[in-house]
């Protein structure tokens, strides 16, 4: 089982046998954690840092309990109590980090571009989790898990990503790796919140709900990133919610079969209706926050291995 690289930046570019590698990893985490197990020796002397300059509570928390429960030393950087704020550029960020003689570094930030630039810097290996509207491969990655422990594989399943297209990192990870995975991608939204490169990314792109929607396996509801936008880009949350916000009625064109997901955090009746966040059988939500641990536990391992024993 080998993963190509020293980071993980972005999904783009990997290939199958890659993804796979890194799926099949996280399928024996997320059995290993259901039975109560740990593996606390795997990454004992390493120091994994999450070094976060967006909020984040899902994806913050996951890496921290994937680092521990593999017995990382792990340090959560606080960047609005840092030295950042006091003026400290990202490269002598990197300096402090290399002085402290990081293992793992796992980077959000609002500028796209920014974990790339620090893996050049420094000696660990960073995990982009989350970089502006550029990438957030493990939330890929625990949602092709979550997809494949329902559906039993990717290929050839429909998958619908549905909502805010433009500013979502979520979505430009899941186009790249669904489609790297044989799965038939479309992406539904309002022309002004899809990218005009989508359909170069090999996904089909539809402005009507129930028409995207028709014969899917997986509904995957995106949030609408309000902080992103400039002016007059949606209507009010009330309109959105209406043409595109997942209901009984739009879900109906779907598979009877077909899950629903959400990255998260939810709006609640703008993207989605709580009756279907909340549904026991159709709704995998919750089962995509326990699979981002076991992911995330798969990726800290597959890098881990490509490091030097003596830092």
């Amino acid at each position: 089982m080998t993963y190509p690289r020293k980071h993980l930046l972005a999904i783009e570019g990997l290939e199958p046998p890659h993804i796979a590698d890194l799926l099949d990893l996280a399928e024996s985490y997320a059995l290993l954690n259901r039975s109560g197990k740990t593996q606390r020796d795997l990454l004992k002397g390493r120091t994994l840092i999450n070094l976060f300059f967006e909020d984040s509570t899902r994806t913050r928390t996951s890496f921290e309990l994937a680092g521990k429960r593999l017995g990382a030393d792990v340090i959560n950087m606080s960047v609005s109590t840092s030295s950042v704020n006091k003026g400290e550029t990202l490269l002598d960020t990197a300096s402090t980090l290399n002085a402290m003689h990081c293992d793992l570094l796992v980077v959000r930030h609002a500028q796209s571009g920014a974990p790339s630039l620090l893996s050049q810097k420094v000696d660990a290996a960073v995990i982009n989790a989350g970089d502006g509207t550029h990438e957030h491969p493990t939330q890929a990655l625990l949602d092709a898990l979550t997809i494949r422990r329902h559906k039993g594989r990717l290929e050839g399943l429909i998958v619908a990503i549905c909502g805010d297209i433009a500013h979502s990192r979520v979505a430009r990870s899941n186009m790249h790796l669904l489609t790297t995975m044989g799965s038939r991608v479309r992406v539904v939204g309002p022309p002004t919140l899809i990218p005009a490169e989508a359909a170069r990314l090999g996904v089909e792109v539809f402005h009507d709900m129930k028409a995207g929607l028709a014969g899917a396996d997986v509904v995957m509801m995106l949030r609408l990133q309000r902080e992103r936008m400039s002016g007059g880009m949606v209507p009010s949350a009330r309109e959105f919610f209406r043409f595109y916000g997942l209901d009984a009625e739009k879900l109906a064109f779907a598979k009877p079969d077909s899950i629903v997901m959400h990255p998260g955090p939810m709006n609640r009746g703008v993207e989605i209706e709580s009756a279907i966040a909340d549904h026991p059988t159709r709704s995998v939500i919750g089962e995509q926050v326990e699979m981002g641990v076991a992911c995330r536990m798969a990726v800290l391992d597959m890098l881990s291995r490509q490091l030097p024993r003596n830092r």
